[in-house]
């Protein structure tokens, strides 16, 4: 039997084959056709694209066999305890997808809601990083009844910038990357929520891009709990020493008037039946 994280089909001359890992990491979802034939995707969003109907999830540790005239199921092996990846509802999966039994859209609202109540502040614009957590910041907006607005705008013309040769370089990469409004940032206590933060290199720069375009303080809110560890299951992570959750306390840290406010995992836990997440 494999190990790892995965969800796997096969197609051969007159079968598809669909597997999903023993702990179900990954989503695997099944849906069928006007014309009856069945379909599997990651996210159900997909389904729509096909006019297919979400029929259900596919169980963990679960084989599939369908042919033209019928749909077999066997079982791998089941762990006692699902390992779903938080990330797929903190960062991977689309808003308009439903993945292990729950709307996207709806727990990134609520994030964004519990973490008016976790880390409150006192704030006159609530902002994101383009192409951040849009959803969650909506739902903190609401909560703290704080206006929404786009204080940074992306180009989509500027590549990667973290992996240039020079700092300089770097830092200039970021300010072609993300250009502030400065009518909505100057003289301004803002809140800038984000899904995530794992070397705090990025944010770090943001926030003193933010300052220099007159933001008076900036306080980070981050949706998912802290990154402490390597992913070990296919998603590229840096080393534990490398991540910024390891080198700052998690009730949060100041720099230049930026902080940090990592302490949303019981919270994630309670929302996401996260007993089953990993």
């Amino acid at each position: 039997m494999i190990k790892g994280a995965y969800s796997i089909f096969f197609l051969t001359k007159d079968k598809l084959v669909a597997v999903r890992d023993p702990f179900g990491f990954r989503p695997l979802v099944m849906g069928c056709r006007s014309n009856d034939a069945v379909v599997f995707a990651s996210e159900t969003c997909a389904f729509d694209l096909i006019e297919a109907i979400y029929e259900r999830e596919v169980f963990r540790g679960k084989v599939i066999v369908v042919d033209k005239n019928s749909l077999q199921s066997l079982y791998l092996m089941t762990h006692p305890q699902p390992k779903q990846c938080i990330f797929e509802h903190i960062y991977f999966a689309l808003p308009s997808s439903v993945v292990f039994g729950s709307s996207i859209y709806d727990s990134r609202r609520q994030f964004g809601e519990i973490l008016v109540t976790e880390s409150p502040v006192d704030c006159e614009v609530l902002i994101i990083v383009p192409d951040s957590d849009a959803f969650a910041a909506l739902g903190y907006a609401a909560k703290a009844r704080v206006p929404f607005q786009q204080g940074l705008i992306r180009s989509h013309y500027v590549g990667r910038t973290f992996i240039e040769p020079s700092q300089k370089i770097c830092d200039f990469g970021m300010k072609l990357k993300l250009s502030p409004v400065r009518a909505v940032l100057e003289g301004k206590h803002m809140v800038v929520v984000d899904d995530s933060v794992v070397r705090g290199t990025t944010s770090s720069k943001i926030v003193r891009l933010l300052k220099e375009a007159g933001a008076k303080e900036v306080h980070m809110r981050i949706v998912s709990p802290p990154i402490i560890g390597s992913c070990y299951y296919g998603v590229d992570t840096p080393s534990s020493e490398e991540l910024i959750s390891n080198r700052i306390s998690a009730s949060g840290t100041h720099l230049r008037n930026t902080i940090f406010k990592m302490k949303m995992e019981r919270h994630v836990i309670r929302l996401c039946h996260a007993r089953h997440f990993y």
